[in-house]
């Protein structure tokens, strides 16, 4: 018969943090954050905004899509002693459009092959820009699909033509760099007239939708280019 392990059981929460507004999180999130040993950071200073306003002291240490193989080694090797990890992310739900989807599968990778039996994954939901947009969009979400970030070059001309086709909504992220490019394709491809609703700056001071046709947005952010800033979701209405 197996002898039970006193082992202490690591765990890594996943934590939804403000997508802008600093009061949008939970009080469980600030408890945790509170408790663990380390937090993982997409960016140690962001984060410390956040920390700094709550008055918690907990050590940071960055993680994002550029991380060196000995910094997640040294991840694995504190959840293997049975520390207790935070993974947040710049701004919302950790992993969604987000490099801390890679740390996460090497976890679930791991405990599957026996190497980290004892780490547990304990999600925390919190702030989501897409769910926050598709709240206050005014049209039917009970189907959609999210595409995260559109690629930059390749496979991208390929979305927008299954956008266009898609009797579904459609929604994804896009950066200020590039939403008016954006817009001009899904004009090419989906057409001057189709419904479309577009969100940024959310939970911001200077928080704003614009809703219409592909053609009404181009005009807007053509004539206001100082609102051509921000993080951005793009959400596109089924095509009839």
């Amino acid at each position: 018969m197996a002898t039970p392990s006193n082992k202490t059981q690591g765990k890594l929460f996943i934590i939804g943090t403000p997508i802008g507004n600093l009061e949008d999180v939970t009080l469980r999130a600030l408890r945790v954050l509170k408790e663990v040993d380390l937090i993982l950071c997409e960016d140690t200073r962001v984060t410390g905004r956040l920390l700094s306003k709550y008055d918690i002291a907990t050590p940071k240490m960055s993680y994002h899509a550029q991380s060196k193989l000995a910094k997640v080694d040294k991840i694995l090797a504190l959840l293997e002693e049975g520390k207790n990890l935070a993974l947040v992310s710049d701004a919302g739900t950790p992993c969604i459009s987000d490099p801390g989807m890679l740390l996460v599968s090497q976890v679930l990778e791991l405990k599957v092959s026996g190497q980290l039996s004892d780490v547990h994954i304990v999600p925390i939901p919190g702030p989501s820009a897409l769910v926050t947009a598709l709240s206050a969009a005014g049209i039917s979400v009970a189907e959609f699909t999210f595409l995260g970030f559109l690629p930059h070059k390749k496979g991208r001309e390929t979305l927008f033509k299954e956008i266009a086709e898609s009797k579904r909504v459609m929604a994804f992220y896009e950066s200020p760099h590039r939403i008016e490019k954006a817009l001009e394709s899904l004009e090419k491809f989906c057409g001057a007239d189709r419904g479309i609703i577009v969100a940024r700056e959310l939970t911001k001071i200077y928080e704003e939708f614009v809703r219409g046709t592909v053609a009404e947005a181009r005009a807007h952010f053509t004539k206001n280019p100082d609102r051509v800033r921000g993080e951005f979701v793009v959400i596109v209405r089924g095509r009839i």
